[in-house]
């Protein structure tokens, strides 16, 4: 089961979420909130799995929330909603760590699709921000990937031949949030497994 949660500041979006979603079979609503701290505050003492936030919060910029998410809960993975096209703005938010970017005009189906794959650790983009953005995001990720400082320590451990219970070990963090991390990392170099991850890693100088 998906367990999907809502950031958003307007009603009537949250309203039309909620019956977007509540028939799914595999998702379950965890919840939702008004304002980045109180998603924040949410995530304390709650687990999701993927978060559907909007640009325009009334506390936090969404680029800061985002990355803080990202930084602090590395296994959940954050769809961004929202009617902004702005490829340097899209960009930052990329760039903190988030799993998608749909526009608001998407229906249900694309909905549906970009929550299954940011939960499989894939990055989805709206068809429309995709050709507008692809060669500049293809270009920012391979000479910039996005990478957090914890997501570097697990590139380089893993560089090292480290098994992800290793990884746990020296982090102090769960073998289960390593192998996130792992998938994330896939996910973001655009590779298919740990050697062409490290190949990609040494290619690149990322491991410094």
């Amino acid at each position: 089961m998906i367990r999907l949660y809502f950031v958003n500041n307007h009603p009537i979006i949250l309203e039309g979420l909620h019956s977007f979603f509540n028939d799914e079979h595999d998702i379950i609503i965890a919840g939702e909130a008004r304002s980045g701290v109180g998603c924040l505050k949410f995530l304390m003492h709650n687990s999701v799995d993927v978060i559907i936030i909007d640009t325009c919060l009334p506390d936090i910029d969404s680029v800061q929330l985002c990355a803080n998410i990202r930084m602090e809960y590395p296994a959940v993975s954050v769809l961004v909603l929202s009617f902004m096209k702005e490829e340097r703005y899209i960009n930052s938010l990329l760039q903190s760590g988030i799993g998608g970017y749909v526009l608001n005009t998407a229906d249900k189906g694309e909905l549906l699709f970009a929550i299954h794959s940011v939960y499989a650790g894939e990055i989805y983009l709206s068809p429309a921000i995709r050709q507008a953005m692809n060669s500049e995001r293809v270009g920012v990720q391979k000479k910039f990937p996005p990478l957090t400082r914890r997501e570097k320590e697990v590139l380089s451990l893993i560089s090292e031949g480290n098994t992800n219970a290793e990884i746990a070990e020296k982090l102090f963090i769960s073998a289960d949030t390593v192998n996130s991390h792992r998938k994330k990392l896939l996910a973001k170099l655009e590779v298919r497994n740990t050697a062409m991850l490290i190949k990609y890693a040494v290619d690149n100088n990322l491991l410094v």
